[in-house]
């Protein structure tokens, strides 16, 4: 997995930690909760365009 999916994975899980102790602490907000999931769906679509950490892996041979 390359470093800037790394970094973007952790600040991913860093806000879901942020996103709950707010919910917790001051109770819910839907702004909070919409910013976590955009930021998910970026993480993802990162994953998906850098291979998901699948460099370096040969092909599967064909049957």
């Amino acid at each position: 997995m390359p470093t800037a999916t790394k970094v973007m994975a952790g600040t991913t899980l860093g806000a879901l930690v942020l996103a709950t102790a707010y919910t917790v602490g001051l109770g819910g907000s839907g702004w909070v909760w919409f910013a976590w999931i955009v930021l998910g769906l970026v993480t993802v679509g990162l994953l998906t365009a850098t291979g998901g950490g699948q460099q370096g892996r040969p092909p599967p041979h064909p049957r």
